[in-house]
């Protein structure tokens, strides 16, 4: 198994867009082959570290191999997810990583 944190800073004023795209794509993404989780998070002020600056969107993904996220990033669904909000949001990172 794998894990995906994916995060992206939304652009000002766009986050209701951004997040419409989004859910709208979540049943879909969850249906694919070895997806196990895939879940968009937002940040919370909750004291016990940096102060959130700005509006960020975390995706939270685990999949049953690496060849299932590379299936998954290759399908039309999220080609036309990308095109969507490609507008609406800044820079973003995708770190991948396992259970240690």
């Amino acid at each position: 198994m794998i894990n995906v944190i994916a995060r992206s800073e939304i652009k000002p004023g766009c986050m209701e867009k951004y997040m419409q795209v989004l859910k709208a794509n979540v049943p879909t993404v969850l249906a694919e082959e070895g997806c196990i989780r895939y879940e968009p998070c937002v940040d919370v002020n909750a004291g016990i570290g940096p102060e959130v600056k700005g509006d960020y969107v975390t995706i939270l993904e685990s999949w049953e191999s690496v060849d299932h996220l590379r299936a998954h990033l290759a399908t039309k669904h999220m080609a036309a997810f990308r095109e969507a909000v490609a507008s609406l949001r800044g820079e973003s990172t995708i770190n991948v990583v396992t259970p240690a």
